[in-house]
């Protein structure tokens, strides 16, 4: 019986982080839309999207990254709408206020989803993509696959080039299953307490902790991380940053001197292959420039010669 009573235990234990995520809440865009922003019924899911500036300017798009919805860029959204563009941002499937579809969070996934949105709200005109981390992989990726859509590209700590997970969510990821109950079990715990330590420092986001807490505990957030990290992260764009400057686009990349997230050999790796891209480092920056340094981001957009 003391067998049975132990598998029994270990089998329980085994399903329990499964059983923990399947009753978090899931996500409601349609009450969530009274906080502000609006729903794009697109094909794999609704996707939130909100407005910033009301200008006749270029459109500028913010494609956020792994963890954090498109909240990251609160520090950035009204100093770019005063640059002069018409500033779009959404929340990535499986974050925020998006739906979490049950797809492989992978390239086709991500580019599909902007480029619906870019279809649903009729622009037709070039826009600029700012993507940040993760979202610079995603904002190249479809620069290299739809170069007509794109009129240039701002690169902020982008991956695609070198990249160093934290150790727990590298090993999820290549632990097949056993990963899965890994991440599910302690991935929420390591986000929190990631993002507590980070909060002194996010001067554009003082509640920083909080809403990753708030996103943890929301159905499909901590599995799309963990797809993402598999099927986005993985990969090398050699090939999509050539084809970006054989379609002559224009490439800003910003960078933190201190990111141990995206490493120093990303931006030599950049170089190499496109000698065309212009860098920016931000000093004293971490991987969370982007709302612990808004003003130096918004410094060296400022002053791009093709800035509005």
């Amino acid at each position: 019986m003391i067998w049975v009573a132990t598998a029994l235990a270990l089998a329980g234990l085994a399903a329990l982080p499964f059983a923990i995520e399947a009753r978090k809440r899931p996500v409601d865009p349609q009450a969530l839309v009274r906080e502000g922003g609006e729903i794009a019924p697109l094909r794999h899911g609704a996707t939130w999207y909100r407005w910033h500036g009301d200008g006749p300017g270029p459109v500028l798009v913010l494609v956020h990254g792994l963890s954090t919805p498109s909240w990251v860029f609160s520090g950035l959204t009204d100093g770019l709408a005063g640059l002069g563009f018409r500033v779009l941002r959404y929340d990535l499937y499986g974050r925020g206020r998006s739906a979490r579809p049950a797809a492989v969070h992978d390239r086709a996934l991500f580019t599909a989803q902007l480029g619906g949105l870019l279809d649903h709200l009729g622009i037709d005109e070039p826009v600029t993509l700012l993507g940040y981390s993760m979202g610079g992989a995603i904002a190249t990726c479809f620069a290299a696959g739809h170069p007509g859509r794109v009129a240039r590209l701002i690169l902020l700590a982008p991956a695609g080039m070198a990249y160093a997970p934290a150790p727990l969510l590298a090993r999820a990821a290549r632990w097949g299953l056993v990963g899965d109950w890994l991440w599910l079990l302690a991935g929420g715990r390591h986000l929190c307490r990631g993002a507590r330590a980070e909060a002194p420092r996010a001067t554009a986001i003082p509640d920083l902790a909080e809403r990753i807490a708030r996103e943890v505990a929301t159905r499909g957030y901590l599995p799309a991380i963990l797809s993402s990290e598999r099927h986005m992260l993985t990969e090398l764009l050699e090939a999509e940053h050539r084809q970006v400057r054989d379609h002559g686009l224009p490439v800003l990349a910003i960078w933190g001197a201190r990111d141990t997230v995206i490493p120093p050999p990303a931006i030599s790796k950049l170089t190499e292959w496109n000698r065309r891209a212009r860098h920016v480092v931000v000093p004293d920056a971490s991987h969370a420039l982007g709302y612990t340094h808004p003003a130096q981001v918004l410094a060296a957009l400022k002053a791009e010669p093709s800035a509005p």
